[in-house]
């Protein structure tokens, strides 16, 4: 077993210095060379601390709202690429083949697509509507979740105006 190494004054600065760059406690420790309960008992002599919950909070809500975002403008392509294909199953469609000896290719248009055709546009509208909703519901109870939270913090904070 070895016995390990004495704490000097450069590790405490180092710490401080570290700390102070916002590294986390196991990175510190990477730097330095020392393990993770020598950096915390290090800190806490320096009065140091690595509560990162407000930071975190905050991070985690801007999180969330760049998804949400995302997730809108996901839900809005959706429905558009819906509308889009809706209008192309009553629309002229040309349709073609390659084929025989010579692989020939042969071309013709028709008034509307064939049935198989508009089953499928019908399969790929029906698949961006239940994406777009699916999104709408889950974006409308996140927010039910957020309100019910809030009220929640309401009831249960000390009231000083009573």
């Amino acid at each position: 077993m070895t016995t390990p190494r004495p704490v000097t004054q450069a590790d405490y600065d180092r710490v401080r210095e570290l700390h102070a760059q916002g590294m986390s406690r196991n990175e510190i420790g990477r730097t330095i060379g020392r393990s993770g309960r020598t950096i915390s008992r290090l800190a806490q002599e320096l009065g140091l601390s690595f509560e990162r919950s407000g930071a975190t909070a905050k991070a985690t809500e801007a999180r969330k709202a760049d998804a949400a975002t995302r997730r809108a403008r996901i839900e809005e392509q959706a429905l558009a690429s819906a509308e889009r294909l809706l209008k192309q199953m009553w629309k002229p469609a040309l349709v073609f083949n390659f084929g025989g000896r010579e692989n020939d290719y042969n071309s013709t248009t028709l008034e509307e697509p064939p049935f198989s055709d508009k089953r499928a546009i019908a399969t790929s509208v029906q698949a961006l509507m239940q994406t777009a909703l699916k999104i709408a519901e889950h974006d409308r109870a996140d927010a039910a979740t957020s309100g019910v939270d809030e009220w929640l913090k309401h009831m249960t904070e000390d009231g000083d105006d009573e």
